[in-house]
């Protein structure tokens, strides 16, 4: 009856108690043993009655099948070496929990993913499960959003936003939000951001850019919408190179069966000339200027090693 009730959000008392095959006195009597044990069941009277979960004062057990509950150890694994500070001891705690009353089936399982999943250094810097929290919450209720934050150079201000949505893109948490004061969409790095941030009055939500939210954030985060850019031809295919490069990294434009347009930002220009180095395809560089001059100065630097390996060589 638990799993049953977890499916829909309600459910007939009659029709309740036919699936269980069950009279519906007894039905009432296990309704009743449920609310007892602290599972908020809500019931209905009337034509259209019956049963429901409600939110509740305190968390109830939950009832999880095995496929639900290897999920659950395994992303609290995640959480426990995650980018979220503030939650690994909690995530630990609660994943012993867990483990305890799994059935033997399903530990030998956990137990083959925590031998099997070896652990890297973290990339990137970890961020404040309750600045997260917060951020979510305001994107969940429409609520304005004050908060200092420090841009890529280190420059502090305040800003005031209408937050849209939270993105994580492996290394990385992004809010994404309408910023009144620009008059334009924005993506804020939520580990630039100082302090605890303050919400404020609700606002009306706005339609997506371009109707799609998600590719504008890939964009962004790309550099496409920004007016340092860097256009870069790729002597590949674009079906080739999207199995190379994310579209958080760049955006690929076909020009041909053989050629693509790379777009991408051109703050990080050492960055940029290295990857392009480590792509291992023939390019031609349309712009920035100085991008094709940090490529030259590179070039020159890999000859001049070069000529002293072969002169040590030969001596």
């Amino acid at each position: 009856m638990l799993s049953l009730l977890q499916t829909r959000s309600h459910w007939a008392g009659p029709e309740l108690a036919e699936r269980l095959e069950v009279h519906p006195r007894t039905l009432r009597r296990d309704i009743d043993r449920l609310r007892q044990l602290g599972y908020p069941v809500h019931a209905s009277s009337g034509v259209a009655g019956g049963y429901a979960f409600r939110a509740g004062q305190s968390l109830p057990p939950l009832l999880l099948d095995d496929e639900e509950a290897l999920a659950v150890a395994i992303a609290l694994q995640i959480a426990a070496a995650g980018t979220v500070s503030g939650v690994e001891e909690s995530s630990l705690r609660a994943l012993v929990k867990l483990e305890q009353v799994m059935p033997t089936r399903l530990r030998r399982r956990t137990d083959a993913l925590r031998s099997a999943i070896v652990p890297v250094q973290r990339m990137g810097p970890t961020i404040d499960a309750g600045v997260l929290a917060t951020l979510a919450t305001a994107c969940r209720d429409q609520l304005r959003l004050s908060f200092h934050y420090r841009d890529l150079r280190g420059k502090a201000s305040v800003r005031t936003v209408e937050p849209h949505a939270l993105v994580h893109t492996g290394n990385h948490w992004y809010l994404v939000a309408w910023d009144p004061a620009r008059d334009d969409w924005r993506t804020f790095r939520i580990d630039r951001v100082d302090g605890a941030p303050r919400t404020g009055a609700h606002f009306v939500p706005r339609a997506a850019p371009a109707g799609d939210l998600r590719a504008y954030v890939s964009g962004a985060m790309a550099g496409v919408h920004e007016g340092n850019q860097a256009r870069v031809v790729l002597h590949r295919s674009r079906e080739v190179m999207v199995r190379t490069i994310p579209p958080a990294a760049a955006t690929l434009e076909p020009i041909d069966d053989a050629r693509c347009l790379m777009l991408c930002g051109a703050g990080q220009l050492d960055s940029l000339v290295y990857w392009l180095m480590a792509l291992d395809v023939e390019f031609d560089v349309l712009e920035p200027p100085a991008l094709k001059q940090r490529l030259r100065s590179a070039s020159e630097r890999v000859a001049r090693s070069l000529a002293r390996a072969e002169g040590g060589d030969a001596a």
